[in-house]
C-alpha cells in the first residue's frame, strides 16, 4: 500500500499521513469556492463513500489554510465560503508531486471493487447515515422502551452484518 502517506481505508489506522489532508482541500478549492459541508460531501464522493471527512477534520484544516494565507473565507447567505488564494495556488503547484501521488492512491484504492459493488457500498453507507440521522433527529421524542427496542434491532443488525462479512470468502476481515 501507499507507504509515504500511510494511506488506508476506514478501520485500518489513519486515512492520511499528518498534513496530507490540506492538499485535498486545496485541490478541491482550485475548482471553485465551497462551504464546509460541501467540501465534506465532495470529498466523500471522490472517495466513493469509503471515506467521509468529519467536520472536526475539515474545519480546523480550513482554519489552518486560512491562517497560512492559502484560502480566504467570507460569509454568504449564512454560510462561510472558502476560496483558494494565489498563494494557495502557488503552494499547490509547488507540491504537485505530492498532490498527484495522493490522488493516484485515491484512484487505486478506490478501484479495488467494481463500479457496481462500489455503488452498492456507497448506497449502504448512505442508508446507515440516514438511519443515524433519523434516530438523532427524533431522539428527544423516543421513550426508554422504544430506545431499548432500537438498540436491540441495531445489535441484531450488527451481528447479522458481522456474520455476513466474516462468512464472505472474499472478505479481508
Amino acid at each position: 500500500m501507499f507507504q509515504r502517506h500511510g494511506f488506508r481505508f476506514w478501520g485500518q489506522d489513519r486515512m492520511f499521513q499528518k498534513g496530507d489532508f490540506k492538499y485535498l482541500i486545496l485541490d478541491l478549492l482550485r475548482d471553485k469556492p465551497y462551504y464546509g459541508y460541501e467540501i465534506i460531501r465532495e470529498l466523500e464522493g471522490r472517495f466513493h463513500g469509503f471515506y467521509s471527512p468529519s467536520p472536526g477534520t475539515v474545519y480546523p484544516t480550513l482554519q489552518y489554510l486560512e491562517d497560512m494565507g492559502y484560502v480566504t473565507s467570507n460569509q454568504q447567505d449564512g454560510k462561510r465560503i472558502y476560496t483558494i488564494t494565489e498563494q494557495g495556488l502557488k503552494f499547490l503547484d509547488d507540491q504537485k508531486d505530492v498532490v498527484n501521488e495522493i490522488k493516484s492512491q485515491m484512484r487505486n484504492d478506490g478501484g479495488f471493487w467494481s463500479s457496481d459493488l462500489r455503488n452498492q457500498f456507497h448506497d449502504a453507507m448512505h442508508e446507515m447515515r440516514d438511519l443515524g440521522r433519523l434516530v438523532a433527529q427524533r431522539a428527544r421524542r423516543i421513550n426508554g422502551e422504544n430506545l431499548r427496542k432500537i438498540r436491540d434491532v441495531l445489535g441484531e443488525a450488527y451481528k447479522k452484518i458481522e456474520k455476513i462479512i466474516t462468512e464472505d470468502p472474499n472478505s479481508h476481515v
